[in-house]
């Protein structure tokens, strides 16, 4: 890397990077991207007064190269708080630099500002790259099964 990276918080300035980030990770998680009314909601959830996510993109030499997207749970057992990892993404032509660590470094930091017990995430099966990321780094394989019932909100 010839300059170190930068992370931003998620602002006006940097929006439009952001939706274009996530449009390029649902396609390589075959999965649609946000249609409009969702950009919408990305930004009133993500800027507004009620805060629904945080989220910060990486820059590297003025490029925007990365993001992520967390939100704050809570363990009913461990009565304490963890971070939940929505998105961890790098753009094809910024892997293999060191932004995924320097990303997850960022991550466990604020984890542990907040005092949480933990840090979760799922990951795609088919997703070995990131399978073999997140167990090179410690995370361990969780055997639960997820579930979901989709809701039409929105």
């Amino acid at each position: 890397m010839s300059k170190d990276p930068i992370i931003e918080k998620l602002s006006e300035k940097n929006f439009r990077e952001f939706v274009r980030m996530i449009e390029i990770f649902a396609d390589f998680e075959k999965l649609a991207p946000p249609d409009e009314e969702a950009k919408k909601r990305l930004k009133k959830d993500g800027m507004g007064k009620n805060k629904k996510y945080e989220a910060y993109l990486v820059k590297i030499n003025g490029k925007y190269a990365a993001y992520t997207i967390f939100f704050m749970t809570y363990g009913s057992f461990s009565a304490m708080p963890k971070l939940f990892i929505e998105d961890l993404f790098i753009l094809e032509e910024f892997r293999r630099l060191g932004l995924g660590r320097k990303i997850l470094d960022f991550l466990i930091g604020t984890a542990k500002k907040r005092q949480c017990r933990a840090i979760d995430l799922n990951v795609i099966d088919w997703n070995k790259n990131a399978i073999n990321f997140y167990r090179k780094n410690g995370f361990k394989f969780v055997n639960w099964e997820l579930y979901r019932l989709e809701l039409n909100s929105g």
